[in-house]
């Protein structure tokens, strides 16, 4: 099934395949995402940012996906339009295709991901008067799957994801002390930073440049 993509810049020959974060981050840092992507195009390199399954305008339902599913559909974009480099945001590490160089941005281990978003679940319930636990909801949502901060997990996704953890190979790990600010994804609220975003772009167009010097 077709999804659609971000993409900026065409047809020059280094192009970065942007893996988003994850499930409410992917919210929190879309506009520094895309604020990214145009610094990039400006400094001579395309970039695309696809739909994971599942997500945004895919027709794909969320229920149904798994993380060994999303990394598929990012290798799959990868050599769809030819990237020769991943950026990788947050989460979005665990789902990154296997064969790309590029740069992980803070990535965050699949049990971290389940955590926040169990956490989340019981703080909400619990201002209804409901008790849960983590053990608990552990369990139901490996044998039937389970809703959490508002997104709909099948029980292969929830089993799956947290043993999962980022592929740091031939890959720059870039902290929020390079970027010479708190992580956006800390705000209650999404929001954006141009100093971030250019830090960055720049930190991605440096070491392209550096591996192309002879």
């Amino acid at each position: 099934m077709r999804e659609l993509a971000l993409v900026t810049g065409s047809g020059r020959p280094r192009r970065v395949l942007v893996v988003p974060a994850l499930f409410e981050e992917a919210n929190k840092l879309r506009r520094f995402t895309v604020e990214t992507m145009r610094r990039l195009d400006a400094a001579g390199i395309d970039a695309v940012l696809p739909d994971l399954p599942g997500t945004n305008e895919s027709l794909q339902p969320l229920a149904t996906q798994t993380p060994e599913g999303w990394r598929a559909a990012m290798t799959a974009a990868a050599a769809h339009f030819g990237a020769t480099h991943v950026l990788a945001i947050r989460g979005g590490a665990l789902v990154a295709p296997a064969a790309l160089p590029g740069w992980l941005l803070a990535p965050v281990k699949g049990a971290g991901v389940l955590r926040q978003m169990l956490r989340a679940r019981i703080l909400a319930r619990r201002e209804a008067g409901v008790e849960e636990t983590q053990d608990a909801l552990l369990a139901e949502g490996r044998a039937h799957g389970l809703e959490l901060a508002g997104y709909r997990l099948g029980a292969g996704f929830i089993a799956a994801i947290g043993a999962l953890e980022a592929e740091t190979t031939d890959r720059m790990t870039v902290t929020p002390e390079l970027l010479q600010g708190p992580g956006l994804w800390l705000r209650a609220e999404p929001g954006e930073s141009p100093a971030q975003a250019d830090a960055l772009a720049a930190i991605v167009a440096v070491g392209m440049a550096w591996e192309a010097a002879p």
